[in-house]
């Protein structure tokens, strides 16, 4: 099991949703902590609360792109990769999560409940991967400094 996995695991036992561990992950390739920052990543859970929303670890893993390619500050440019990559990240999750369930909303997803946790732990590592590897192919370096 990697690094991430047993994070993500500790993250979890922990009561963090998908998208606050997806931002935590990033947070932590740099070495910083930002509570402020995971705790409005709650608001994206679940479906943005009711189950019926986009998934919260689609949603999350577009914040996680942004952390490292969007722009943060008057004197910062986005990079010009960002909105391709989101493109990347969201039609891959389509055709692989939405795909294997039917949709990518949380209600969807999630179903009958059986073997959630698990179910979207999967799901949270493989967005991490994706996002991992999308910034790998466009240059873009985890554990770099902001907008890098």
């Amino acid at each position: 099991m990697s690094n991430e996995m047993f994070r993500m695991l500790e993250l979890v036992t922990n009561g963090y949703y998908c998208s606050q561990i997806l931002l935590t992950l990033g947070l932590d390739n740099r070495g910083q902590h930002n509570p402020d920052l995971i705790r409005t990543m709650a608001g994206l859970a679940h479906g943005a609360g009711f189950g019926q929303g986009t998934c919260g670890a689609l949603t999350g893993g577009a914040c996680l792109l942004a952390y490292y390619a969007g722009k943060g500050a008057d004197e910062e440019e986005e990079n010009e990769s960002f909105m391709i990559m989101r493109n990347r990240l969201a039609e891959w999750f389509i055709d692989s999560v939405g795909e294997q369930y039917g949709g990518i909303d949380c209600e969807t997803i999630v179903g009958d409940g059986e073997d959630k946790q698990l179910r979207c732990g999967q799901i949270v590592g493989n967005v991490y991967a994706c996002v991992m590897a999308l910034l790998e192919e466009y240059g873009i370096d985890p554990k770099g400094g902001a907008g890098e």
